[in-house]
């Protein structure tokens, strides 16, 4: 599939959003593309507000310039041809350098892409003071077609964690429209969005600044200080209770089913954090027919891993194929 002409960028709107997963021949390890098109339908039909390609679960790391593109291209061909146009993808899009960086967010708008997500360069770890981190993505934003959201994921760059001072100034530049935070501190997140407040209707209708929880057992703590949506990869898996989840907070439903709902969440998404990507693989592989295994040298789990997951996984599977 070529890429798509992009005739308006797509605003950002409240919700839960999935750092999509990518797929592989088993054999040649090229690109499975009838798989990137029904996983992206399957998710937009399950509630799903919003797609992020190329982040760490679409083991970006792992794919050249041309098949990222590709990705993002076949992501937003899928979604328009199921009819729906409207579903903003984010394209991860972080590079080591700010050129390198510039390049990836050009090629995500050619790509389709609405928005980009970016890390932290962290090779050189010792340059990444907090007055580097700031020049870094003031030139990125100045510079790039598309908004940024700033992924703070300190286990993904050596450890660097952007603080909330950092955050809440670099969220006054135009160009910069959100924070992932994969650190998982609640107390950082509800800083940054006390200094970046608006109501959800605003957020819905104008855009503006997100702050997204980057861990599924955390939906509820952080929009309960101001988080207006999710990218979360147990998304890939049980994309209906994610989104019953939030919906249920929204709608301010019984306090103790959103407590046991989160908890049930909570504990899915720790049985699929201890195996990462290939957990996610086989899970997909075992309830909807597709999956296969990671790009080497990631390896795939085992058959007696494969059990294990699936038992600890039968209460919230059992819940989320019962959801509509």
């Amino acid at each position: 599939m070529g890429s798509t002409p992009v005739e308006q960028r797509r605003t950002l709107v409240p919700g839960i959003y999935c750092p999509t997963q990518c797929f592989f021949d088993s054999t040649t390890e090229d690109l499975d593309l009838d798989s990137v098109t029904k996983h992206a339908v399957r998710l937009a039909q399950a509630g799903i507000v919003g797609i992020t390609t190329n982040g760490s679960n679409g083991e970006a790391p792992y794919l050249s310039r041309e098949e990222r593109k590709l990705v993002t291209s076949t992501t937003r061909s899928a979604l328009d041809n199921a009819g729906f146009r409207s579903t903003p993808i984010i394209v991860g899009a972080s590079a080591e350098s700010v050129r390198g960086t510039l390049q990836l967010c050009r090629d995500a708008k050619e790509s389709g892409g609405d928005a980009v997500l970016i890390l932290v360069p962290s090779f050189f770890k010792w340059a990444m003071g907090t007055s580097t981190i700031e020049s870094y993505f003031m030139q990125v934003a100045d510079q790039s077609p598309l908004p940024v959201v700033i992924y703070n994921y300190p286990g993904a760059v050596a450890g660097i964690d952007i603080d909330s001072d950092l955050l809440a100034t670099m969220a006054q530049h135009p160009n910069i429209v959100g924070t992932k935070f994969t650190c998982g501190n609640v107390g950082k997140l509800a800083r940054v969005a006390a200094a970046t407040k608006a109501s959800m209707a605003e957020r819905r209708t104008k855009g503006g600044y997100f702050c997204f929880s980057g861990v599924a057992d955390l939906i509820v703590p952080t929009l309960a200080v101001g988080a207006y949506g999710a990218i979360v990869g147990a998304a890939n898996v049980f994309p209906k209770t994610c989104v019953e989840l939030f919906d249920l907070y929204l709608k301010g439903g019984d306090g103790q089913r959103i407590q046991d709902l989160q908890a049930l969440l909570a504990q899915g998404d720790w049985a699929m954090t201890k195996r990462a990507v290939p957990g996610f693989k086989a899970v997909l592989d075992k309830y909807h027919g597709y999956g296969g295994v990671p790009r080497q040298p990631m390896p795939a789990l085992d058959q007696t891993a494969k059990d294990e997951l699936y038992a600890e996984l039968v209460e919230i599977m059992k819940h989320e194929v019962a959801l509509k």
